[in-house]
């Protein structure tokens, strides 16, 4: 079967990429590997560099219709029960950014992203698709699935996420695992006391660990997560992050917490990786998008929104470019590998603050996080800024 640019992998950045190129007039195709086009996990935080492309792409009222935007976004202290810091996400924030900061249950936004790619003629979406092999033949690409398939196509996106098999064209690499464990926990809100606040996403941090909270799907759930380094990891033990590591850790948290606690679900754990920052994604016609391409660690809410704005560049160079895939592919990566690899490694940078345990350092973090005012945007400002600024312009055109 041929099609113009294949896309592998049909979570949130290989649609939302499957989108914005569909939108320049190519045909695309999406293969799946999963029996149906679904999003698994619990919440998802959308900066407004994230929600300016979903606009772009003409998702943003429907996207209102499940999203929650909250009032501020809040660090407390786990242990001592109080806030250290918060940032103003309304009036000041709106006007320099264009767009609110949203919090989204994953499988909302996914399907809102596979109704809108169903609706584009030029594009077809396919299930039960393990893709095993492929070939650059120069002038197209040929596919291999697990079932005998093969599939043709002028270029080919690899959004195949954290354990790509198209990454391994490029890089002998593996995902590296830092011995932190989230487990997650989405209940009716009903089910919630009055600890809930619903108008902020709040963060909790400790020694260690940390556990966020804000509520998703119009306030009608309450997404909770906790994350927490396990010491089986750093011992050596094979079986790590297991339920009754996670109690341990969070005995030392405040009431809220510990009351918290008792919604998470504990039958199921997520063991936490990223990997090294590469400074090439392409090899001849294919190309690798998300975290495929740059995955990263949750604790500053980007990988998602990193992968949306890969998806708008894309679109930009195919709109720019058209069948010329060198050029599309490295102008692409030639803008969006810089971005990405800072918010990497921002994101470990950021992980070793809030998970701080040493005494001195956790006063000297303390202190300057009450210091600064809560319309500070400093902060923030390279990650919402400036490509909101680019697509403004490219409207404008």
């Amino acid at each position: 079967m041929g099609s113009s640019i294949l896309v592998i992998g049909g979570g949130i950045g290989g649609l939302a990429a499957a989108l914005s190129i569909a939108r320049t007039g190519q045909s695309v195709c999406v293969l799946e590997q999963a029996p149906e086009f679904s999003e698994i996990g619990a919440g998802l935080q959308l900066g407004p560099n994230a929600i300016a492309v979903l606009d772009n792409l003409g998702l943003y009222d429907e996207i209102k219709k499940y999203a929650v935007f909250p009032e501020r976004l809040v660090l407390m202290d786990a242990i001592r029960e109080r806030e250290l810091s918060a940032l103003d996400l309304t009036k000041e924030f709106l006007h320099r950014y264009g767009y609110p900061y949203a919090v989204m249950h994953r499988s909302d936004l996914h399907a809102v992203l596979a109704n809108a790619c169903r609706q584009e003629e030029n594009m077809l979406l396919i299930t039960d698709k393990k893709v095993v092999n492929m070939h650059d033949l120069g002038s197209e690409v040929e596919v291999q699935c697990q079932d005998g398939s093969t599939y043709m196509a002028n270029a080919v996106i690899g959004a195949d996420g954290l354990w790509s098999t198209t990454r391994k064209r490029l890089v002998e690499d593996e995902p590296i695992p830092d011995g932190f464990v989230a487990y997650r926990g989405a209940v009716p809100l009903s089910g919630m006391n009055a600890h809930a606040r619903l108008e902020d996403v709040v963060m909790w941090i400790g020694p260690d660990m940390h556990f966020v909270q804000y509520s998703v799907r119009g306030n009608e759930l309450y997404n909770q997560v906790a994350v927490f380094k396990s010491k089986r990891y750093h011992d050596g033990v094979e079986d790590w992050g297991g339920p009754d590591e996670l109690d341990a850790h969070y005995q030392i948290c405040c009431p809220t917490i510990q009351k918290a606690m008792e919604y998470i679900h504990r039958d199921k754990h997520w063991k936490m990786f990223d990997r090294e920052p590469i400074d090439n994604w392409t090899m001849g016609r294919i190309s690798l998008l998300g975290d495929a391409a740059h995955p990263m660690y949750q604790y500053m809410a980007q990988g998602a929104c990193q992968a949306i704005e890969d998806a708008e560049c894309l679109g930009r160079m195919f709109e720019k470019y058209g069948d010329d895939i060198q050029h599309v592919f490295a102008e692409y990566q030639n803008e969006r590998i810089p971005r990405t690899a800072r918010v990497q490694r921002s994101v470990r940078t950021w992980g070793h603050i809030i998970h701080a345990s040493d005494p001195t350092t956790v006063l000297l973090r303390n202190t300057i996080l009450e210091r600064r005012a809560s319309s500070d945007l400093s902060f923030v400002e390279w990650i919402y800024g400036g490509h909101n600024i680019k697509l403004a312009n490219r409207a404008s055109r």
